[in-house]
């Protein structure tokens, strides 16, 4: 049960905010062993169905996290206490629900938690990836600076990602427009035009025959059709949610022409951003392997870390042990290798990552550059064979009238 609360610290200075316990004697003993004077705690209030809706509408963007990231690390630069520098943040973030978020990591850390594992509590705004990064900024003293490396990671993250499902949209949009001005047509304007030529009563071509028969389908039959897409989404939708779907859908990005391609370099690209910004802040090989598994977004290459994470743990070098995937590219075998063998792998691995992103970025230039004309093309043809199908044999029958 969630209470909202005013208290004293030991200084004198007002604090409020809200804590989560199973009831009012447990909030308070969890207050006072924060050492701080309770002055008054009641049950936060329920907003019922409306503030459901606008807490599921009110999620934490990247772009929320980039920002907040920025603006830890120059706090920190200031030499703000840890608790400061997340109360004060609590009251300006713009969004509720990071502000929520933020007070509670401030309550962890006055309960003489640290940051990291106050971030853990929350995965769905701080991934295992940040909390880790910041674990190892702890350890090393250098908050400041992981927080300024965790903001550039996820910008460089953000721009590729977003490019790469931009590139998407479009002919997304185009097939969208496509398949409803098909079914428009066949639904309203093939049944008056093909009434024509049936009260004709002279022959009607094969070809013609095929889409008053599609057009005759979708009138009669357009319903249950629906129906058994949205039957048949459903379940594809919930396989697609278990481990073996999704690792299938994953392969299949994987193996899709062209598609597939820049798949493989966005997934490429993030494990060498992920992994060179984990060893550089002094996290160790397994365990960036580990944690890059966890975020590169992809089972097929997610099973390949885990696997060589096993295999690093029991000895191997990191090029040995993911050089023995399909998946992975020669010359990024070979880089690594060569970063193990001089002691650069994490500036080798910022250089793969670079390369990945610019190879990503051509990709989708060259994918949209592709696509557009085609999808325009594609339109015209599907829109022209209907109207051909049956406006040829109305211009034969008026030939022939005349």
């Amino acid at each position: 049960m969630l209470f909202v609360y005013k208290a004293l610290d030991q200084e004198g200075n007002e604090r409020e905010g809200t804590i989560d316990a199973l009831s009012m004697d447990v909030a308070v003993t969890a207050l006072q062993r924060r050492n701080l004077i309770v002055s008054s705690i009641s049950p936060a209030e329920q907003g019922g169905i409306l503030s459901f809706e606008i807490d599921i509408f009110s999620g934490v963007s990247n772009r929320d996290i980039v920002i907040l990231s920025r603006q830890i690390s120059t706090l920190f630069e200031a030499q703000v206490s840890a608790l400061r520098v997340f109360r004060l943040l609590a009251t300006v973030v713009e969004n509720p629900k990071l502000a929520k978020i933020l007070t509670s990591v401030a309550d962890d850390i006055q309960g003489g938690n640290p940051i990291s594992k106050a971030m853990t509590k929350h995965p769905k705004v701080f991934s295992k990836f940040y909390a880790n990064m910041v674990k190892a900024g702890e350890e090393a003293g250098r908050l400041s600076e992981t927080f300024t490396f965790l903001a550039d990671y996820l910008d460089r993250t953000y721009e590729v990602q977003n490019k790469a499902q931009n590139a998407l949209i479009y002919p997304a949009f185009v097939i969208s427009t496509f398949v409803v001005v098909m079914i428009l047509m066949l639904t309203m304007v093939i049944p008056r035009i093909s009434a024509i030529l049936i009260d004709s009563g002279q022959e009607i071509p094969l070809y013609t025959k095929l889409v008053i028969g599609l057009s005759e389908f979708f009138i009669n039959y357009g319903f249950f059709l629906l129906i058994g897409l949205a039957i048949g989404g459903f379940f594809f939708y919930r396989y697609m949610s278990t481990n073996q779907g999704s690792y299938i859908l994953d392969e299949i990005k994987l193996a899709a022409p062209y598609l597939g391609n820049l798949y493989q370099k966005l997934y490429l690209s993030r494990m060498a951003d992920n992994l060179s910004t984990m060893l550089l802040s002094g996290i160790a090989v397994v365990e960036a392997v580990e944690i890059t598994a966890t975020v590169v977004d992809n089972r097929v290459y997610e099973k390949i870390l885990l696997n060589s994470a096993e295999e690093i743990r029991g000895g191997s070098s990191i090029a040995d042990a993911i050089g023995k995937h399909p998946q992975i590219p020669s010359i990024m075998t070979a880089m690594i290798r060569v970063g193990e063998e001089t002691g650069e792998l994490g500036n080798i691995l910022t250089t793969l990552s670079k390369f990945y992103r610019r190879e990503v970025s051509n990709a989708v230039d060259t994918l949209v550059d592709l696509i557009e004309p085609a999808m325009i093309v594609t339109l015209a043809l599907g829109v022209g064979v209907l109207l051909g199908a049956v406006l040829i044999p109305i211009y034969n029958i008026s030939s022939g009238a005349v």
